[in-house]
């Protein structure tokens, strides 16, 4: 938009070189702040989702498993123990004749 005035052509040209210049600055700040923060993020040593969703369900089957192992050593141990009842009470006898 041209005006007779050749200062206010100018004052326009001022403005929307500003306004350019502001959104170039805007862009380099969300640039630089984009990459700080990546670079922070990078430095905290996160897991992923789906990384960290396949050592928690590794870690429940260890669980069960875990709880399973349990229960059949305390049926063996019963086992276990009855046999040396048995035998115990079968040594016994067989002296005392």
């Amino acid at each position: 938009m041209q005006t007779q005035n050749p200062i206010l052509d100018d004052l326009a040209h001022l403005a929307s070189g500003a306004a350019g210049i502001a959104a170039g600055i805007k862009a380099e700040v969300e640039t630089q702040l984009r990459q700080r923060v990546e670079r922070w993020l990078g430095e905290l040593d996160l897991v992923p989702r789906e990384e960290f969703e396949a050592v928690k369900d590794m870690a429940a089957k260890a669980r069960a498993e875990q709880e399973t192992m349990g229960e059949r050593l305390a049926a063996i141990e019963a086992r276990l123990a009855k046999l040396e009842r048995g035998r115990k009470s079968g040594r016994a006898k067989p002296g005392k004749s």
